[in-house]
């Protein structure tokens, strides 16, 4: 993996962990959809799904992500320079065939499920033994929320994905100028000091790395790599809420500031609140955003 070296650490001294190719494509394809939540975000639909005689295709894996967003996965054992123009044609049958994935969303799922998909951006997530340079050009002139990922094996138990590039279509935000923000002051001086804090957290996320997209939920905004690291909820009156993907038993939980989730519903995922009332508040938190955005 680009630069990554693995060891092994023993009582005489550490050992190089050789990474190494799949044997076949089906290797690969058969370890994401077994743990495809885990690894990806994703909650696995379908496997090999055919998209009918006239189109003349199967799709490798099809699910929904924490956002509700359609997905599409695609694997290639090593290289192979099809594979980004192969998943944007079935995203794009995809796109005309809403109501029959929206019904298998509903018989694997439920109608709950069904009722949150995000048809505003679709995804597609290419998993290969490594792109070229024309495949990481390609993705950033389209217009779809792309992730191409580079898996390699470790041993006989270990794997790594690493993300080539990622960028987002449709379900990007625009984020509200500053002209804007003082606009709104004019009228509502409290709305606009929220407006501020939310920018501030925006910025905070952008800027924790390369490759975060940013998808808008009507009940709050989500920051992912391949998977969601934080939930912003639009703002309250006297606080921001952000959900973290963080363990409870790892933060020093400060009553006010952080709460542990755990069981406990609300919008967005996360086990890990965190309440900011001021700029001071959004300092305190960039910890647990690094925490956060790490292990993701």
């Amino acid at each position: 993996m680009s630069g990554l070296k693995l060891f092994q650490m023993t009582n005489s001294g550490v050992t190089e962990v050789a990474p190494r190719l799949a044997e076949v494509e089906a290797d690969v394809q058969h370890l994401v959809e077994a743990h495809m939540e885990t690894l990806l975000g994703v909650r696995f639909l379908a496997s090999e799904y055919s998209t009918g005689p006239v189109h003349g295709g199967r799709i490798d894996s099809l699910g929904v992500d924490e956002n509700g967003a359609p997905t599409v996965v695609e694997y290639k054992r090593g290289v192979d320079a099809g594979v980004v123009s192969q998943g944007l044609f079935y995203l794009s049958w995809l796109m005309d065939h809403q109501a029959e994935f929206e019904h298998l969303v509903r018989d694997r799922l439920g109608t709950t499920a069904a009722s949150q998909v995000l048809w505003s951006g679709p995804r597609l997530i290419c998993i290969a033994g490594d792109f070229t340079r024309y495949d990481v050009h390609a993705v950033r002139e389209h217009r779809r929320s792309i992730d191409l990922v580079r898996y390699r094996l470790f041993g006989s138990d270990m794997l790594g994905l690493e993300t080539v590039a990622s960028v987002s279509g449709g379900a990007q935000v625009v984020r509200r100028t500053r002209q804007q923000a003082v606009a709104q002051a004019a009228a509502d001086v409290q709305g606009a000091s929220m407006v501020e804090l939310a920018n501030a957290v925006d910025e905070a996320l952008l800027g924790l790395g390369d490759g975060v997209n940013r998808v808008e939920r009507k009940q709050y905004r989500a920051y992912q790599r391949l998977r969601n690291f934080a939930c912003v909820c639009p703002p309250q009156r006297s606080k921001l809420l952000v959900y973290l993907k963080v363990k409870p038993a790892d933060v020093d939980l400060v009553p006010g500031f952080t709460r542990d989730m755990t069981g406990l519903g609300h919008h967005g995922t996360g086990n890990v609140e965190v309440q900011l009332r001021t700029s001071r508040d959004v300092e305190r938190a960039q910890d647990l955003f690094r925490a956060s955005y790490a292990a993701a």
